[in-house]
């Protein structure tokens, strides 16, 4: 009885509304995952998001003119940008990836992240390792919202 209790009990995430691979679930329709904020206090990220044993993989929007302040985590993180172009910076240098570009975050590498207002809403698939879940820490200690551009604020 135990253990068919432990079955139908749901895999436990470290980002909240994430889904868990494994356990005779291997594919995911990453469009029509489950959509969860992906930067709580930071950044207009959002998406559905799928983690393994030590690995995870989010679908992530960002609108147009919207996105990261700076921030940092512990976990390294790849970008492939799937749509649009996303336009900051990774440890002080400079970051312009259109469509087709892989953005390489080393592990606590202060980094921000912004859909340019000069092209269309940004899709971009990240990979993260699970030393932590997908969300990470604003650098100046606040988590009192996301970077907009002039012009696009949800006021605006």
């Amino acid at each position: 009885m135990a253990a068919k209790k432990r079955a139908t009990k749901a895999a436990k995430t470290k980002t909240a509304g994430a889904v868990k691979g494994g356990n005779g679930r291997y594919q995911f329709t990453l469009a029509q995952l489950k959509d969860v904020p992906a930067g709580t206090g930071y950044s207009t990220s959002h998406g559905g998001v799928v983690e393994g044993e030590r690995m995870l993989v989010g679908y992530i929007h960002k609108e147009r003119g919207t996105g990261s302040r700076m921030h940092t985590h512990k976990n390294e993180q790849f970008n492939y940008v799937v749509r649009g172009t996303l336009v900051g910076s990774v440890n002080g240098k400079t970051v312009v990836a259109p469509a087709g570009t892989l953005i390489y975050i080393p592990a606590n590498a202060p980094h921000t992240l912004v859909a340019s207002p000069d092209d269309e809403d940004v899709i971009f698939i990240a990979i993260k390792d699970l030393s932590q879940g997908i969300i990470g820490k604003a650098v100046d200690g606040t988590m009192t919202g996301p970077h907009y551009e002039k012009g696009f604020t949800p006021d605006s």
